[in-house]
């Protein structure tokens, strides 16, 4: 008489289905020829994804390792470092919350201070740049339109940075006397100008020069690069003249973000060394991992300069300045962020109708 046993299901059984529906097993990466142009860096062969990729695929593509690994991983580390060091900086150093105080001017109640509100609003710009960035650089295969939104929304977030940056720099790293000076008043509104052109021209190539034009879309980006560089060196060339270096960190420090953001220009602009050995330096190694890198050290190294020349300017601050027109000021930064948004809807609305008559 046969025996009849009764087993358990293996739990590799019971749970495999499952795994699979939420972990779906991704597909290889795929070489330059099996991808739109649009979605091919030059000298780059391999290590593409496949486009069309399920939403979540892309996101669990952090896990792959493809040509963008590297690029991604840096900005979602910086931005992680970014906001662990303001967040300690803000309790340690900033008197608790910075941007409000706990206490009103009559002792209870919550009021805004306005001396910090400029590091709050850079804060958010620098972790809004490295956000989109690390979003475009992992979700951008999952098509061709969501790839020119992703890059049109980071162009927006690369020029309301630089307006940040100006904002910060404008009144922590400078004295009185550049404020108040013709340059000094000028400064801002000619930032804001720059930023949005920035953005729109950032649009404009991205949309008009495809993946064979690689070398003349990032000529044509040198543009917003050197409007950015304007917003780091303006402020305090004078600073840098007149005060010796030895009296803080704070202006060492900035010599060292300057040099960090030359560094990677020079990447930005030139495929290096990608382009002596074609294919070598796929996944690791070539000129857009370099550029992303220094750009997040960069960044970080920028926070921690401005950081020092908060606490040397905020004392004085409001009484150089008064307080509604310091509040004034820093309403100033939502200004570009509307027109580099509404520039890139308007940029995602010509994109969509040339990719609907491409496909016809």
């Amino acid at each position: 008489m046969p025996q009849v046993t009764f087993a358990l299901p293996s739990l590799s059984y019971v749970c495999r289905p499952l795994l699979d529906s939420v972990l779906p097993s991704l597909p290889p990466t795929v070489s330059d020829l099996d991808v739109p142009p649009l979605l091919r860096e030059h000298f780059i062969l391999s290590g593409y994804r496949p486009l069309g990729l399920p939403w979540r695929c892309c996101v669990l593509s952090l896990l792959q390792i493809h040509n963008q690994t590297l690029t991604t991983w840096s900005l979602l580390l910086a931005a992680l470092a970014l906001l662990l060091r303001f967040t300690g900086f803000a309790f340690l150093r900033g008197g608790g919350l910075l941007g409000f105080r706990l206490e009103g001017p009559e002792g209870q109640g919550l009021s805004v201070d306005p001396t910090s509100l400029p590091l709050v609003l850079y804060f958010i710009s620098a972790i809004a740049d490295l956000s989109c960035s690390a979003a475009a650089n992992v979700l951008h295969c999952r098509s061709e339109e969501m790839h020119y939104f992703l890059f049109f929304l980071h162009s927006v977030s690369a020029a309301v940075y630089q307006y940040g940056c100006a904002l910060a720099l404008s009144l922590y790293s400078v004295d009185a006397i550049w404020t108040q000076s013709m340059l000094g008043q000028v400064y801002l509104p000619l930032t804001a100008i720059l930023s949005w052109l920035s953005c729109a021209l950032c649009c404009y190539t991205k949309l008009t020069l495809r993946s064979k034009f690689a070398i003349h879309r990032r000529i044509c980006r040198l543009f917003p690069m050197g409007v950015a560089f304007l917003v780091i060196m303006g402020p305090f060339v004078r600073r840098l003249t007149i005060y010796r270096w030895s009296n803080g960190p704070a202006l060492m420090l900035h010599f060292f973000q300057v040099v960090l953001f030359l560094l990677s220009t020079f990447f930005f602009c030139f495929p290096v060394p990608e382009c002596f050995a074609p294919g070598h330096y796929d996944l690791a190694g070539n000129s857009h991992h370099v550029y992303h890198a220094l750009r997040s050290l960069c960044t970080l190294v920028q926070q921690e300069a401005l950081f020092h020349d908060f606490l040397w300017r905020r004392p004085a601050l409001v009484r150089q300045m008064g307080e509604q027109h310091l509040l004034l000021t820093c309403i100033s930064f939502f200004c570009p962020m509307v027109c580099c948004s509404m520039t890139a809807l308007a940029m995602r609305s010509r994109a969509r109708a040339e990719l609907e008559k491409e496909q016809r």
